[in-house]
């Protein structure tokens, strides 16, 4: 009899077939869009997903910082929805880049994902998702760190093993509207720290403006833009979901 470690590998591998797209129109949608909201709005829903978005945020540094051929030392993520990537190499524009990509990378991700399960690739996305967390918990250095990155996983092993092409397309559409949401939530929390002028240290804008001398507001503008930009490109795959009929 198979291993179930052969067998998750191996479900895992045929996510990566293509698939046909979840055929749901625009009732459908709706109700999708209305769960993603859901999980990214309400306060009590946020204390969870708001976890896997911080996930996001620091694996869009440590993927930044491996781009730019700096070695990723560890990751830290706290239940209060904090974290810290840390890397060794070289400075300068590197650094400034690694930086960068934390808060807008949700938003990336979110219009990856629902560009994925337009085009028939959900399953695939899942597969893939799942990989990298798995592979992440290497760089995890703290004992939250764990249970948030393992839970992360988790889920994400889970709808591989049970989901087929139909719940792997449902499950990319929910998580890529709510990856959006959650991205112009905590663009908005970041821009509210500048505002009062509290808690400065914990902002990537502040970092990058100590590391680059360019203002605070430019960075916080040019987060903003990139998430503009990621729900704008989201647009097209969202109008070919809604005009499948269910």
């Amino acid at each position: 009899m198979e291993s179930l470690a052969g067998q998750l590998r191996d479900r895992i591998a045929e996510g990566f077939l293509r698939a046909d797209p979840p055929a749901i129109g625009a009732t459908g949608l709706v109700l999708i869009g209305l769960l993603a909201i859901a999980l990214s709005i309400p306060r009590r829903s946020w204390r969870i997903f708001g976890l896997f978005v911080t996930v996001v945020h620091e694996l869009g540094h440590a993927a930044a910082a491996l781009l730019t051929l700096q070695r990723v030392t560890g990751i830290t993520l706290r239940l209060d929805h904090s974290g810290t990537t840390t890397s060794l190499g070289r400075r300068g524009w590197r650094a400034a880049f690694t930086t960068f990509w934390g808060y807008p990378v949700p938003a990336v991700v979110g219009a990856l994902l629902l560009g994925g399960a337009a085009h028939g690739w959900a399953p695939a996305a899942l597969s893939l998702g799942a990989m990298v967390l798995v592979a992440a918990l290497v760089l995890i250095r703290n004992g939250q760190g764990v249970l948030i990155l393992g839970g992360s996983a988790a889920v994400a092993l889970g709808l591989v093993w049970f989901g087929g092409a139909a719940p792997a397309g449902y499950a990319c559409l929910v998580l890529g509207v709510a990856l959006l949401v959650g991205a112009c939530r905590d663009c908005v929390k970041v821009v509210r720290v500048h505002h009062r002028r509290r808690d400065l240290a914990t902002s990537d804008a502040h970092l990058l403006r100590l590391a680059t001398r360019v203002p605070s507001p430019v960075w916080l503008g040019l987060f903003a833009l990139v998430i503009a930009a990621a729900m704008v490109l989201s647009l097209a795959p969202l109008a070919l979901i809604a005009g499948t009929s269910s």
